[in-house]
């Protein structure tokens, strides 16, 4: 049904405009917003290298909750405004973070991870997930990838 195949050798602009594009083909037309987002958590996990886990925390009743990932089982609970998920949903900005350990208040759902990036998916001015990339590396993500995935959240805030 859908083959994306992503080249490793591609700027990251151009990676995440095709990362992007394919996940709007991925999305469109499909109302559930889980299926969605599991969707959009495979592709980014397709498309981006190093990272061990890559998904959605969902703003559910003022707390973020798991959504759909690849990786390592993860917690299922963020109070907003704990840790690097919910720092993201409480300031609606993205959070990025090459040394998670020299992050104040850190949760450590997998020990391996090194470094984050966390950004707010945001519709009518509300955060309603968070999109969420953990890395092994230290320094992992950098502002292009920031940019990338901000963009992402941008074209599924209405589908997600």
């Amino acid at each position: 049904m859908f083959d994306f195949q992503p080249d490793p050798d591609q700027p990251k602009p151009e990676l995440y405009a095709d990362m992007i594009n394919a996940a709007k083909a991925l999305v469109d037309g499909e109302p559930d917003s889980v299926a969605n987002m599991a969707n959009v958590a495979a592709l980014i996990w397709q498309y981006l290298h190093d990272l061990n886990w890559a998904g959605f925390y969902r703003m559910v009743d003022g707390e973020l909750v798991l959504g759909p990932f690849m990786g390592k089982p993860a917690c299922i609970r963020i109070p907003v405004g704990q840790g690097v998920c919910g720092a993201a949903a409480a300031s609606g900005t993205t959070q990025l973070v090459p040394d998670v350990h020299a992050f104040p208040g850190h949760i450590a759902c997998d020990g391996e991870t090194n470094s984050e990036l966390v950004v707010p998916v945001i519709r009518d001015g509300e955060v309603i997930a968070v999109i969420d990339l953990d890395s092994p590396l230290h320094n992992r993500f950098d502002e292009e990838d920031a940019a990338g995935i901000e963009a992402l959240a941008l074209a599924m805030a209405e589908s997600v």
